[in-house]
């Protein structure tokens, strides 16, 4: 496994931020490490993705920082010179992939039908991002998808919350969930940095938990 790949894995909850302003990256990051979830995957679906991106690597190196909903190329060209370290597509675009793969970093296209599956293996990926999860019939729908790929492995991302990211964290078949409920909107736009920490804490505490019943 790719060593990106498995501290995606040993971290277990990756925080999937939408941040409005730039100014917001370094103090919701350092929230996040003191929190116990040093990773953030930042998605582009604002202005500001890269360079928040590109504060945060230079003022927290040791973070797991990838970017999410990218779309295009020049998406993954603009996350990777900014620092990002994997990138998260909601689909499988074969040349989103190419680019990733082009550039050496990982990446976990987005599938929900064995059809996706079987295209993101033709591209030789056998870690891939599962969304909608939720809507898509969640934990039951990844297992039965995984059935006939026991060699994949999933992120499942949308609807994951607290109460329900420790039972897909227990299946063997989930490599790590990535949820917003530590890090919503609302949060980082009225500055509540703390609760973020708190919130993370308790994210944390999941992956710790599982951890030690293994």
């Amino acid at each position: 496994m790719h060593p990106i790949l498995n501290r995606i894995r040993l971290t277990g909850i990756i925080p999937v931020v939408k941040l409005e302003d730039a100014g917001d990256a370094v103090p919701l990051a350092r929230a996040l490490v003191s929190g116990g979830l040093p990773a953030a995957e930042i998605t582009f679906r604002t202005f500001v993705a890269s360079e928040a991106i590109r504060r945060i690597t230079f003022e927290l190196p040791e973070m797991l920082i990838g970017a999410g909903t990218v779309l295009t190329c020049e998406q993954v060209t603009q996350a990777v010179n900014a620092g990002a370290q994997f990138i998260v597509s909601p689909g499988t675009n074969p040349r989103v992939v190419r680019r990733c793969q082009e550039l050496g970093v990982p990446v976990l296209p987005g599938v929900v039908t064995p059809t996706e599956i079987e295209a993101a293996l033709e591209l030789g990926l056998d870690v891939l991002k599962f969304f909608p999860a939720e809507p898509s019939g969640g934990l039951p729908m990844i297992e039965s998808l995984a059935a006939p790929y026991p060699g994949v492995r999933f992120m499942p991302t949308g609807g994951i919350n607290a109460s329900n990211a420790g039972t897909y964290l227990a299946s063997p078949k989930v490599l790590a969930c990535g949820g917003s409920w530590m890090v919503k909107d609302t949060l980082i736009r009225a500055g509540r940095f703390d609760q973020i920490e708190q919130l993370s804490r308790k994210a944390a505490d999941i992956v710790i938990g599982l951890s030690r019943r293994e």
